[in-house]
């Protein structure tokens, strides 16, 4: 969105709660890679360096968002939170109110993604479990494992990816509510995005969607070490236990075991605290939208959120589509006056 903003003379600011550039990968625990090559995650402006058979590293993904950032000399102020957007009492105007002070804009773009949002399912017993449960997004690295006892919860790739890296150093269990789906070793990112494609298209023009398209979206994709752990037999999953106990779980057969941690790979939900005072949020905690602008508040748009702010829009390769529509409904807005 910064790249194309800069492209026209219309004054703008990024506010980023972030020390330094990365987002959410700043985050990530330090293993984690990109499960789409380099050369098919990119944003527009910029090829990621590596290749067609590279998976990228956080670091290097974090490294690349820097090199963007400078290359488009985006006016980014960090560190800044932004605590609510409320409608001004200045007709017109939308009032940002962050923790360095307020602005008042014409138009806001909200693309705060969905990490500050984990979900951990209020599991029954988990308030009486006395060992260490982190959600996914707080997992670094397995060094804090070593030689315990972990119950890994979630069958997607984030579950996966840590049930292949700890495995090595810890006494893991995987649990899922379903059998994991993996896809073939030749599938990655890049025919996801070309499926989820598909998918957009077939609903744009009153199709059906083919289902099949729709379960490959879900699947584990095979990255190398996922890959390694398949081969040396550590990718096995258990369904689900029933409960919590002080000190374990207890499985459908009766059985307790004990447990030391437990890290949940149970996903996200969309970030938009921050905009709970313009009363758009939905009983499903999205936001009504027409394209990614908001239909109760036109002086809104969202970037990023995942299919219902633009097909594939919460992924690189996806989200440039979906920046250059913004960019081009939010010009038509402001030369027609738009409030």
């Amino acid at each position: 969105m910064g790249r194309l903003l800069s492209r026209s003379e219309r004054s703008f600011v990024m506010l980023d709660a972030e020390e330094g550039p990365g987002a959410a990968w700043r985050h990530a625990w330090d293993s984690l890679r990109l499960f789409s090559p380099a050369f098919w995650s990119s944003i527009p402006g910029i090829i990621f360096p590596g290749g067609r058979d590279y998976y990228p590293t956080r670091e290097e993904v974090i490294d690349y968002f820097r090199t963007y950032e400078n290359r488009y000399s985006l006016p980014v102020e960090r560190p800044v939170m932004v605590e609510a957007v409320r409608h001004a009492d200045e007709p017109g105007w939308l009032r940002v109110e962050s923790d360095r002070g307020d602005l008042l804009a014409r138009h806001v773009v909200s693309a705060t993604g969905s990490w500050r949002h984990p979900i951990i399912p209020d599991y029954p017993g988990r308030d009486r479990f006395g060992g260490v449960q982190i959600h996914s997004a707080s997992y670094r690295s397995p060094d804090p494992f070593r030689g315990l006892r972990v119950l890994i919860v979630g069958g997607g790739n984030s579950g996966a990816q840590i049930q292949a890296e700890l495995s090595l150093v810890a006494d893991t269990t995987w649990a899922t509510r379903r059998e994991p789906r993996f896809l073939p070793d030749d599938v990655d990112g890049r025919d996801l995005f070309d499926r989820a494609t598909e998918r957009y298209q077939a609903r744009r023009e009153g199709r059906d969607p083919d289902r099949s398209v729709e379960r490959l979206l879900g699947d584990i994709v095979m990255l190398p070490p996922v890959k390694a752990a398949r081969d040396r037999g550590d990718l096995g999953s258990v369904r689900m236990f029933e409960r919590f106990t002080c000190d374990g779980v207890v499985w459908p057969d009766g059985r307790e075991e004990p447990v030391d941690a437990v890290i949940w790979c149970t996903g996200f939900r969309p970030a938009l605290e921050h905009l709970a005072p313009l009363g758009v949020i939905e009983p499903d905690g999205r936001i009504l939208t027409d394209g990614t602008r908001s239909v109760r508040e036109p002086r809104l748009w969202l970037v990023g959120y995942g299919e219902w702010t633009g097909y594939a829009s919460a992924t690189l390769i996806g989200v440039g589509r979906t920046a250059k529509e913004t960019v081009a409904g939010l010009e038509e807005a402001l030369e027609a006056g738009s409030e």
